[in-house]
């Protein structure tokens, strides 16, 4: 207890602060997912407290954050288009995916793989956290510009031949499902469709406005129509809070900015009287459990965002790690990262439950509570306690905030998630890949693809795309890298080593010497499967020294085998030199030794080789 309490001043003013800092972003987020303000202050309060309580990151702040949401924005249009537009009916499939989410990170911690994700490649992350800000940017121009699809009675109207369509294609299956034979009573499909009225045809027509216009896509789709119809008192109120955001920072830093704007715009907003768009109604009282993510589950509903369940929740242990890293630079402590990614999968799931959204480690959030004194746990505890406090004491006054100072907010945080670092070295990075006649970057490629994919069509699956040809990449580079050092691409004879200077004269032209610099794995069996034709019909032993060869995969242990097969056809003799640990234990296996490789031809020294080929020389060994 003493441990936990030694900095309890530190922790409760470096909680509050976090707190404050999170609470517009927690609102903003929660608007931009798609479901709804509340959402986002229920992910802050439950993630924030539970990763800290359980969590391997001492000051770290937890909550929604902007990869996490445009991830999250994804599966909840998703589903919501295949639930006729309804949210309330789509909420237990999504929060169900989130929860599978928070298990999945729960796992991950518990298998012990917190230590692999630092092998995630920069131009993936690079290239993802860049499609983030473009994502919010171009998403938030349309809340911006006051400009709400649903609103916009023209262009909803366009989408009444396909709401009917769909409206009586429901009809039809609901019919199916009854057993009902629409050709032998088409009486009854008829009264069905005279029971739906004009209200029924517009909310369908409305709902397939929104999704037309939601994503990236859609958002530059109806940027004409919304330039045609600016609210610009919505706009205005947009780019004040902008301003005040950038500008406040000049003057102090010691106040978060995005409060001072929620909370001047707002108030101007509300005090004067103006007729604006206020966000969603937040529910006064505590938070209840959303139990029918239990009573309603439905697999089927589920199975197609499995892989999507297990991106987000890759994600927000990339996203979490990385804060903790940050964490460890800035107090001079260690993380314990599968320690971490149990307590943000626990904080997740218990968020999902709750209606929350998921999240992960804020690093701006951190940073301010270990630059206000907060050294443990309970400062992020502390942090998620006075979210609750606000939602219970301040909830109808949040629901008056302004809904185009929140697109203002999250404009600013798109703007800042942006990996500018990457961006500014895409001159300087080395062409090192060539397409055609073009000489390119591959790190450039890889984070232009992933940027490219994520924004246009579909975050998740560019992750994929990217962690697999940047894998791909790294595999050639390595398998290259060996072969050259190996020299195994060439038939020229191989520079030797220093202790080769005073190799017999007389055995040169019967020995051949070949040297392996690097790891026999499948990018490099192609190459080292020519050996046999490095070799002169001269020589009749081969010796190969591995000293450099710390690793061996299953398909270099078969390459191995099958150019020791053809040198023995050959009758050539083959002698091994300071073969390591991991290779020898991977050719006993497979009994390459002693069935190919006599432990007597093994040698722990060139010298030892060489002394061996002297005294056996009469032998033609």
């Amino acid at each position: 207890m003493k441990n936990l309490f030694y900095n309890l001043k530190g922790d409760l003013f470096g909680g509050i602060t976090a707190g404050i800092v999170a609470l517009p972003l927690a609102l903003a987020f929660g608007v931009s997912s798609g479901m709804g303000p509340s959402a986002g202050l229920y992910g802050a309060i439950f993630i924030g407290f539970f990763a800290s309580l359980f969590g391997g990151t001492n000051t770290q702040i937890s909550g929604p954050t902007a990869p996490m949401t445009a991830v999250s924005m994804i599966i909840v249009a998703s589903i919501v288009a295949n639930n006729d537009g309804n949210l309330e009916k789509a909420l237990p499939a999504i929060l169900t995916v989130f929860l599978l989410a928070g298990v999945i990170q729960v796992g991950l911690g518990v298998l012990g793989l917190g230590e692999y994700i630092k092998y995630i490649p920069y131009p993936v992350v690079s290239g993802f956290m860049t499609a983030i800000g473009v994502i919010i940017l171009i998403t938030q121009i349309l809340p911006a510009l006051g400009y709400y699809p649903r609103e916009d009675m023209k262009y909803v109207n366009k989408f009444k031949p396909q709401a009917e369509e769909l409206i009586l294609e429901n009809i039809l299956k609901e019919e199916a499902e009854e057993g009902i034979l629409v050709l032998e009573d088409f009486k009854e499909t008829i009264e069905r469709a005279e029971k739906i009225s004009d209200q029924d045809i517009m909310e369908e027509s409305k709902t397939l406005a929104a999704r037309e216009a939601s994503g990236v896509m859609g958002a530059l789709r109806v940027l004409p129509n919304a330039m045609r119809n600016i609210n610009w008192l919505e706009l205005i109120l947009t780019l004040s809070t902008i301003l005040i955001i950038y500008g406040f920072k000049r003057i102090t830093t010691a106040i978060p900015s995005t409060l001072v704007a929620l909370l001047i715009v707002s108030g101007i907003a509300y005090g004067s009287g103006i007729e604006y768009r206020p966000i969603e109604k937040i529910p006064s009282g505590l938070p209840i459990p959303n139990l029918g993510i239990f009573t309603n589950f439905n697999l089927e509903a589920i199975t197609p965002y499995l892989f999507t369940a297990f991106t987000l929740a890759l994600l927000g242990a990339i996203d979490s790690l990385l804060t903790s890293v940050v964490a460890d630079n800035m107090t001079k402590t260690k993380h314990e990262p599968n320690k971490e990614l149990v307590g943000q999968g626990i904080g997740n799931s218990i968020a999902a439950v709750f209606g929350g959204i998921p999240g992960a480690g804020a690093t701006i959030r951190t940073v301010v509570n270990i630059s206000s004194g907060g050294k443990t746990k309970l400062s992020g505890m502390f942090a998620a306690i006075l979210l609750l406090v606000i939602l219970l004491a301040m909830g109808p006054i949040a629901s008056q905030i302004p809904a185009a100072v929140l697109a203002g907010i999250l404009i600013t945080v798109g703007i800042g998630v942006m990996d500018y670092k990457g961006l500014k070295a895409i001159p300087s990075l080395p062409k090192d890949l060539k397409v055609g006649p073009l000489k390119l970057s591959s790190e450039v490629m890889v984070m232009l693809i992933v940027l490219v994919l994520s924004t246009l069509w579909n975050l998740v699956y560019a992750v994929g795309i990217g962690l697999i040809i940047a894998s791909l990449m790294f595999m050639k580079k390595m398998g290259d890298l060996t072969a050259e050092r190996s020299n195994v691409k060439t038939l020229s004879k191989e520079k030797a080593w220093a202790d080769e200077d005073n190799f017999p004269k007389e055995l040169l032209e019967k020995v051949f010497i070949k040297h392996i610099k690097g790891p026999l794995f499948f990018g490099s069996t192609n190459d080292f499967q020519q050996l046999a034709k490095q070799i002169p019909n001269s020589a009749s032993t081969v010796i190969i020294r591995m000293g450099r060869m710390h690793y061996m995969d299953q398909s270099g242990l078969y390459a191995m085998e099958d150019v020791l097969v053809d040198l023995k056809k050959e009758n050539i003799n083959v002698l091994l030199v300071n073969v390591l640990k991991q290779p020898r234990y991977m050719m006993e296996r497979i009994d390459i030794i002693p069935d190919l490789i006599p432990k007597e031809h093994i040698f722990k020294s060139f010298d030892d080789c060489i002394a061996f080929i002297k005294n056996n020389n009469n032998n033609n060994i």
